[in-house]
């Protein structure tokens, strides 16, 4: 069963097609990756999913609901969060505040609530720390709550932006180049964090330029060319594609273990 659904999106700046008609799925649970050369439209896909951009043509179905052109913090409130590849941090604030940001969307307290710091407001303070605290452990930024985003790693800052992402409490998270910036041993431990999430039973869809990461974590690959769908398939069926290998992964980089 597919918790997204794209139809025939398509999205032009001026004359330029950037999205071309392109439609699949997400299966619930899944693990997908969309790849592709610089300028191949991935980004852009993303956000039209996320409300940053409205499509000219198609449809965004998130768990049987029509999301299309909705803003971006409605998308946030129905469960879809993602991460940016050009990190977007508050650099001045501590990562438990970063983090608490993401928590946000989920809080109903009112102005007069927040203004007479009622019992309910309260209640949702605590739980929007309790949820904080417990993002930044799962991400392994435990002992750097206190610490501002901007004195933090390009690694870890990547870490925290998934986080808050998390704290959102989305039932699809969207990372954009999340190890862009990583060394090896942070690649390998973001592996096994993507797979702790998916464990959580959220759904995660990725851009990523490194392939050996793609190859290892996703159940499922989309592959753009100039903004269109050139193949699809199982990572073991798109390392074997002449046309994607042709087109500008390059065979030794794409058939690496």
């Amino acid at each position: 069963m597919s918790i997204l659904r794209l139809r025939g999106l398509s999205k032009s700046f001026g004359g330029l097609v950037a999205v071309d008609e392109v439609s699949f799925e997400v299966s619930r649970g899944g693990i997908v990756g969309l790849i592709g050369p610089n300028g191949a439209g991935k980004t852009t896909v993303f956000n039209l999913i996320t409300g940053n951009y409205k499509p000219d043509e198609g449809e965004v179905i998130f768990e049987n609901k029509n999301i299309t052109g909705l803003l971006p913090h409605k998308i946030v409130e129905m469960g879809i969060a993602r991460t940016f590849q050009n990190i977007r941090l508050f650099p001045e604030m501590s990562a438990l505040e970063n983090v608490l940001s993401g928590c946000h969307c989920r809080m109903r307290s009112g102005l007069l609530a927040s203004m007479f710091h009622l019992p309910g407001q309260r209640r949702e303070e605590q739980a929007a720390l309790e949820t904080a605290v417990k993002e930044l452990a799962f991400v392994g930024l435990e002992e750097q709550y206190d610490n501002l985003a901007k004195n933090l790693s390009y690694g870890r800052q990547r870490l925290l932006e998934i986080a808050r992402a998390l704290a959102s409490g989305p039932r699809l998270l969207i990372l954009d180049e999340p190890a862009g910036g990583m060394n090896d041993q942070e690649t390998q431990d973001l592996i096994g964090l993507i797979r702790e999430i998916r464990g959580t039973g959220i759904s995660v869809l990725l851009i990523e330029h490194d392939m050996n990461l793609v190859m290892k974590i996703c159940d499922y690959l989309i592959v753009l060319e100039y903004g269109a769908v050139i193949a699809t398939g199982l990572p073991s069926e798109i390392k074997k594609n002449g046309r994607v290998i042709e087109a500008y992964l390059g065979a030794d980089n794409l058939l690496e273990n």
